[in-house]
């Protein structure tokens, strides 16, 4: 290994060892994973995870807060840019049928941080934070009721999209957002009246 990828060479050795754990947790499942299949991925001596973590649960629970940190910017990016009624509908829907989630893999660590945040409870911090941070970002637009319901339907849809042979299509995702909306929200509920 060259000194680039060693030692205080390395500045950014913590942030690739959360992306190693990332890939094994997809590629073997979180109940799966071993400090070796990590250091193996980030190709990085097996001592350096236990300088970093003080034990698995940290290091998966710093893994899972990475994964939903990056999901929930793109998320809030979307509602951050829009600017009327209309176009915070379209970015729900752009949530749930474009690529917020970024890749397959994305979605599967999604997958596995609500499965593993079920059997550990140190782990649901971080689906809670993942949760308020997406209700925040729909909060923006829509009331409290409206965007807790707006959130659980993207994470619904977005997950039954990715096993069922005929994932519900743009239009039907725009008819049923429309239809959750409401029309006190189509009557004018801007964000900047939301504010």
């Amino acid at each position: 290994m060259t000194g680039s990828t060693r030692g205080p060479n390395d500045p950014r050795r913590r942030e690739r060892i959360l992306d190693a754990a990332l890939d094994v947790i997809a590629e073997h499942g979180a109940i799966k994973v071993t400090f070796r299949k990590i250091a193996d991925a980030a190709g990085v001596p097996l001592g350096s995870l236990t300088y970093y973590f003080d034990d698995m649960q940290h290091l998966l629970t710093d893994a899972f807060t990475r994964h939903a940190e990056s999901v929930s910017t793109r998320y809030g990016a979307l509602l951050e840019a829009a600017r009327t009624p209309r176009e915070a509908q379209e970015a729900v829907v752009e949530i749930i049928c474009g690529k917020v989630w970024g890749t397959d893999h994305n979605l599967l660590l999604s997958y596995e941080l609500y499965a593993f945040a079920t059997r550990h409870p140190e782990v649901r911090t971080v689906m809670r934070s993942w949760m308020q941070a997406s209700r925040d970002s729909l909060a923006r637009h829509f009331d409290p009721l409206t965007a807790r319901a707006l959130d659980a339907l993207i994470e619904g849809l977005s997950i039954h999209n990715s096993v069922d042979p005929r994932p519900t299509d743009r239009a039907e995702v725009a008819a049923i957002v429309d239809a959750l909306v409401g029309p006190v929200h189509r009557r004018g509920r801007s964000r900047t009246t939301a504010r």
